[in-house]
């Protein structure tokens, strides 16, 4: 387990510029960025100066090969899946530190497989689906951390 307080862990994110806003929110907040591989895109210091991510030096970023493998490395005690597909709602959460919010891709979300297995730990994030299909994962992977440090009291100090 890190020493970081907040985690956000993203399942196979294909959008590079979404990964790019997140880290920039972890960078933010100190919370550490997970990435569960496949990725749709490269990380590597070439592709990040070439994006422009100046802030990438300050992010705390963990890859893993798959899902076993980071529950292998990490051993979370609190996880808080989010999908649109869960039946509670995110402002119903007990959190707990250290919190690992987890998101899946932006085109698949998170395999049914783990929505099945952590059912009583899977949120949603309420929108109007009537009228877009999702939140786009840097804004939900954002309203989950603040929530979180709002619940818990634990807010990122202003340097």
């Amino acid at each position: 387990m890190s020493g970081s307080e907040f985690h956000i862990v993203l399942h196979e994110p294909v959008i590079p510029q979404n990964t790019g806003s997140i880290a920039r929110l972890c960078a933010c907040t100190d919370a550490t960025l997970h990435l569960i591989h496949p990725l749709g895109f490269q990380i590597d210091e070439a592709a990040v100066k070439r994006a422009g991510l100046d802030y990438w030096p300050h992010v705390k970023v963990k890859e893993h090969e798959n899902w076993a493998s980071f529950l292998a490395t990490e051993k979370p005690e609190h996880l808080y899946l989010f999908s649109k597909f869960a039946k509670h709602s995110y402002l119903d959460v007990e959190y707990k530190t250290p919190s690992y919010l987890v998101l899946g891709s932006e085109t698949k979300g998170l395999p049914g497989g783990l929505r099945a297995d952590y059912a009583e730990n899977c949120f949603r994030i309420p929108i109007r689906t009537d009228i877009v299909r999702s939140l786009n994962l840097a804004q939900a992977a954002a309203i989950a951390l603040f929530e979180a440090m709002r619940h818990t009291g634990i807010l990122p100090e202003a340097r």
